[in-house]
């Protein structure tokens, strides 16, 4: 590896041991063997090294299952229950970025090019998510389900990561969120 790819490594264990805020240039360079000099040339600064880390945490993440893959059907409830399930699993674990992701929001507007950055990559979250609910390739999510699909599921992710940041005894899991989501599309279908 270079040293970008140490960069971005070294970043990303930092983000989960110390957070965004509290992670210096110089925990950075430790983490990877580097030098601080490195961190302007390939990334300009170290927030925005810190924010492609978070995206690279992010794209990391699957939500697939222990097995390998999703069994429903696409489409199906019992595919939204698989998916979201498997969220809620990877928020459970110890050492999760999730309560990461809640300090990033909150100081989104202290750091304008960092927000912008993790703005653009929303849609690409939607996308992703898109792709497991529906059961297609992510390059085959056309912009306007990722812009509204995908958008309502990472508008889910939102509030699901705050419910399992302060309170998980009463955060739902996948059989809640399935259940919520079954009487929505009961109202909704009633003639």
């Amino acid at each position: 590896m270079g040293h970008r790819e140490d960069l971005l490594d070294g970043a990303k264990r930092c983000l989960l041991e110390k957070g965004f805020a509290r992670t210096t240039a110089r925990d950075i360079v430790r983490e990877s063997g580097t030098n601080l000099a490195s961190i302007g040339y390939h990334y300009g600064s170290k927030d925005a090294l810190l924010a492609q880390a978070y995206i690279a945490l992010v794209e990391e993440m699957s939500f697939e299952g222990d097995g390998g893959g999703l069994t429903a059907a696409p489409g199906s409830l019992e595919r939204f229950r698989e998916v979201w399930s498997n969220i809620v699993a990877s928020m459970r674990e110890p050492g999760t970025m999730w309560r990461l992701s809640v300090e990033v929001v909150a100081m989104g507007d202290q750091l304008p090019e960092v927000r912008d950055q993790l703005a653009r990559a929303q849609r690409e979250g939607g996308r992703g998510l898109t792709s497991l609910l529906m059961g297609v390739p992510e390059e085959e999510v056309s912009d306007e389900t990722a812009d509204t699909l995908g958008r309502f599921c990472m508008t889910l992710m939102s509030g699901l990561i705050s419910q399992w940041t302060f309170d998980p005894r009463t955060a739902p899991d996948g059989d809640a969120l399935t259940e919520g989501l079954r009487q929505i599309i009961e109202a909704a279908t009633r003639t």
